[in-house]
């Protein structure tokens, strides 16, 4: 074989059994309540393998019996359901300057939630801050008496997940920092790190505006701009864990051999400070120094609404940005939706269908776009399924036809 090749090999019987595990657990997180011989019927599985299956779902608190219902035939079918709600996360979004934090369940129930509004911490300091609400969210959450599965982070940067290392994180100043390790020596959990645009996808997916597809793009635009990619149920974190950092999308030849450090060509456009700052440029000389200082993506979208005209053009450039990337996203990987989130998402009115407009004719179809539904939640939602696959010795599965 030669160097390089990517080896492929058998899977073993162990393996084939988890697999038949994890179809088995996400019917019936999807569908509960559901018989044993449903199960069996709609995986093609043995009803056999399914009951042993579900057994041990239900010796580990994942899976309870709902009792005897009525079924087909006027025979009596015991169903099972998902035992979500007895089962805990600790999930934390890490802005740049913001921060939020909640103890949830896995039916995505949210029992206690935290917010930082802004915050000035960078290094190690970014990591105290986080510990210390890991902390309030810990002492609420044991203060339920139900177990706690793990604790999720969603971070601003480059993650390398499966070691927990953020490669680079630029509004924290961390680089090649090792998170997972460095929150390891302080809690017995189950750790999961990711990117937090990549896990508000994911919770997009399973809780929010995706939860009907299995391909999709969340598209992030606040002090910075994101995509989380999703790729048949799956974060697709590229060779080098740097998809969907669009921020870096070139939107114009004459950024080419340009110097970005920090933010991406686009982020220094159409990001909520690029959209100030590019405000700023039409109103100098118009308007008082504090005042130019003090603007922000919120106040020109509210001047839009109004029919400023410098708002207006400043907006027009913003669409043509988006239309431009959205685009490039469509092409590339085809999702069936592309949601926007992030703050300046909840101008989304605004955004979407003057964006649609730009792309008719211009692409072979063009993308559903709508616009998130679980805003700040979304990463916290996403930690949900990442620490419920990693607990639970999760495979995702596709056949090629």
């Amino acid at each position: 074989m030669s160097k390089g090749r990517r080896q492929n090999r058998t899977i073993s019987l162990a393996e084939v059994r988890e697999i038949n595990r994890s179809s088995t657990l996400e019917l019936i997180r999807c569908e509960s309540p559901i018989s044993r011989t449903q199960i069996s019927e709609e995986l093609g599985m043995s009803l056999t393998s399914v009951i042993r299956i579900v057994d041990e779902l239900m010796a580990e608190g994942l899976v309870v019996e709902e009792g005897e219902k009525e079924w087909s035939g006027g025979r009596k079918r015991t169903r099972v359901c998902f035992n979500g709600s007895q089962h805990l996360i600790l999930g934390v979004d890490l802005g740049g300057t913001k921060i939020y934090g909640a103890v949830a369940n896995f039916n995505g129930d949210i029992l206690h939630e935290i917010r930082i509004d802004y915050h000035e911490t960078k290094a190690d300091e970014s990591l105290e801050l986080l510990c210390r609400v890991i902390n309030a969210l810990l002492t609420s959450a044991q203060e339920t008496e139900l177990p706690i599965k793990g604790i999720g982070i969603g971070v601003p940067g480059i993650v390398a997940p499966g070691g927990g290392v953020v490669k680079i994180a630029p509004a924290l100043a961390w680089n090649d920092f090792p998170l997972k390790q460095r929150l390891a020596e302080r809690y017995s959990l189950p750790i999961a790190i990711e990117n937090d645009v990549n896990l508000a996808a994911l919770g997009e997916l399973w809780f929010g505006s995706g939860l009907d597809e299995s391909d999709l793009v969340l598209l992030t635009i606040g002090t910075g701009i994101g995509a989380g990619i999703i790729i048949n149920g799956a974060i697709y974190n590229g060779a080098r864990n740097m998809a969907g950092e669009v921020g870096y999308f070139l939107p114009d030849r004459s950024c080419l051999g340009q110097q970005y450090p920090g933010f991406g060509a686009l982020e220094q456009l159409v990001s909520g400070t690029g959209i100030a700052n590019r405000a700023r440029e039409w109103l100098r000389g118009h308007r008082l120094p504090e005042e130019l200082e003090a603007l922000t993506a919120q106040d020109v979208f509210e001047a839009a609404r109004h029919g400023e005209g410098w708002a207006k053009e400043v907006m027009e450039e913003t669409i043509d940005y988006l239309a431009q990337l959205i685009a490039a996203i469509t092409t590339i990987f085809d999702p069936e939706v592309i949601l926007l989130g992030g703050g300046v998402s909840k101008s989304s009115d605004l955004l979407i269908e003057p964006i649609r407009k730009r792309l008719l004719g211009t692409l072979l179809e063009v993308p559903e776009v709508r616009p998130s539904k679980l805003g700040e939640r979304a990463a916290v939602m996403g930690a949900i399924a990442q620490l419920l696959r990693i607990t639970s010795n999760y495979y995702l599965l596709q056949k090629f036809v």
